[in-house]
């Protein structure tokens, strides 16, 4: 599959960070070992050893199984333990209190796993900053060769502050995020070819307008919007101005320095061309988790709209329920919002999942990264993600393709799996790839072509996101206020009558960048400047 990059390179933007107070005093090593040494009883691992690794309890554990003892705990002690005499001793966490309860642990110093994970960069970075965790560069070197070559630099990188390594992270197999459908059956009904660029999609949503060929008795909406990233961004990424010669805001450029980079506000403005004409949803500033899009969608009533490439496809999700309505209806993946250079430009994630922590308080850290070592194998991957061959899943050309047959039990058998392989954050069948064609083979048969285009879109001309080397203080400080500031932004502007947008940006942005945003431009140019 070809990837064209975009000229304009940015930091992944996050759809919020928590402000955290860690208190992590007992998590610094006061008996004056070396941080990682294993105890006198287990060093390496070579004698009888015990390693605590936290494990997410959602509530959902299948009945024959607890959250300690399922088939793939048993995997790990059958084919870990046994062989490596390091015995893993899984400790629940509560997913939905994962960092209240996490930050209770890493201060308590001596009940904390050995292994503890986050999805949060902000508390990774704090924990790293006040001193929390085990600098694990040496480490990786000496026993975790097979973690690195999976891991590769770039996903590495993730896991660093001021160049050393102090979280592992999880790989996330595809970094493919936006794609766009349009409903073909609309098209077709109308006459109308696949509009290719914004202002071709412009001329098909009047259209939908004018001629409701769903037949929705007047509630057609020709664009479904919402105030969620999936909806938004694609269609403001594609407005903003590239240049041959970055400047240093495009190369910083996040969610939070999304308002201030030339052509953002041009695509505000188209936005609040279509809702004062009628063509988007009316009430998308309130549609804060996508509830009201999915259900004008299943409805019949959307015309267009954009998401995360694979959400629609799951079962019963939004385009089997908008079938089981109307067995006519056809979702057409598309890639028509265009920017000035003719490309469709839209963001991407960052090649990281999971940040996997050791505390600095444990002392089996050579214990846990010879863990994690074994896990990153492609063969243990293979198994831990899929279950048993023919009962769970089939071999098509060497990748695991999930039996759609497959017994309750078999489900049941790795129901949590992406709460026990850690360090992949998506399907491991070899390369990139067989990666792809594992996770489209995991998908309804008969939506996998979607699956297969739609991914495909979602990975043209990305815009990739920029590390830093260290914390960007002032993102955690007003992070979260800086959201809720841009959501109230491009509410106001789009809602705005059209004499009126200018004079309320203009307020709205200096409301922005008085409220911290300009601090948070400030630093993150001072240490991108730095990192050069």
């Amino acid at each position: 599959m070809k990837r064209s990059k975009s000229k304009m390179a940015i930091r992944k933007w996050m759809a919020g960070t928590f402000a955290l107070t860690v208190l992590v005093t007992g998590c610094s090593n006061g008996g004056g070992e070396t941080p990682g040494a294993s105890s006198s009883s287990n060093v390496g691992g070579t004698a009888a050893s015990s390693l605590k690794v936290e494990i997410f309890d959602r509530g959902n554990t299948p009945q024959g199984y607890t959250i300690t003892d399922s088939y793939l705990t048993r995997y790990v002690k059958d084919n870990f333990s046994k062989t490596s005499n390091i015995d893993v001793q899984f400790v629940p966490i509560p997913r939905s209190e994962e960092i209240a309860k996490l930050n209770v642990l890493m201060a308590s110093g001596d009940d904390v796993p050995d292994i503890v994970f986050t999805y949060d960069q902000a508390t990774f970075e704090r924990y790293a900053e006040q001193g929390g965790l085990t600098d694990l560069t040496d480490l990786l070197n000496e026993h975790g060769q097979n973690l690195k070559t999976f891991l590769g630099d770039d996903t590495l990188e993730y896991g660093q502050v001021e160049g050393k390594q102090f979280a592992i992270p999880g790989k996330r197999t595809i970094t493919a995020r936006y794609s766009s459908w349009i409903r073909q059956d609309w098209l077709d009904a109308l006459g109308m070819p696949m509009p290719a660029t914004t202002d071709e999609l412009y001329e098909t949503l009047k259209a939908f307008k004018e001629k409701d060929p769903g037949q929705t008795g007047g509630s057609v909406i020709p664009l479904g919007m919402t105030i969620e990233p999936g909806q938004l961004e694609p269609l403001l990424w594609s407005f903003v101005q590239p240049q041959n010669s970055l400047t240093t805001d495009e190369q910083l450029a996040n969610r939070d320095y999304l308002p201030v980079l030339p052509g953002f506000k041009e695509g505000l403005r188209f936005m609040n061309k279509l809702y004062n004409e009628g063509l988007m949803s009316k009430d998308f500033g309130l549609d804060q988790d996508k509830k009201q899009l999915t259900q004008d969608i299943q409805s019949g009533k959307i015309g267009m709209f954009s998401d995360d490439y694979d959400n629609i496809y799951y079962n019963d999700a939004a385009y089997e329920n908008l079938q089981a309505n109307n067995p006519k209806a056809v979702l057409a993946p598309i890639d028509t919002y265009t920017n000035a250079e003719g490309l469709h430009a839209k963001p991407e994630y960052a090649s990281n999942g999971l940040y996997i922590m050791i505390p600095k308080s444990s002392k089996h850290a050579v214990e846990a990264v010879k863990y994690l070592d074994w896990m990153s194998s492609t063969n243990v991957l293979i198994d831990m993600q899929n279950g048993v061959v023919g009962e769970n899943y089939e071999l098509k050309d060497g990748i695991p393709v999930v039996l759609e047959n497959a017994s309750q039990e078999a489900k049941d058998r790795i129901y949590n799996l992406g709460d026990i392989v850690i360090v992949a954050n998506g399907r491991i069948a070899g390369d990139d790839e067989k990666n792809k064609e594992a996770f489209i083979y995991g998908m309804p048969t008969k939506y996998q072509e979607g699956v297969r285009q739609s991914m495909e879109f979602a990975d043209t001309d990305t815009i990739a996101p920029v590390k830093f080397a260290r914390p960007i203080e002032s993102k955690t400080k007003y992070g979260t206020s800086l959201e809720s500031k841009l959501d109230e932004m491009i509410v106001k502007t789009t809602m705005a009558s059209p004499d009126k947008f200018d004079s309320i940006f203009d307020t709205a942005l200096e409301d922005y960048m008085s409220r911290g945003g300009k601090e948070v431009m400030d630093e993150r140019t001072k240490a991108y400047t730095e990192a050069k």
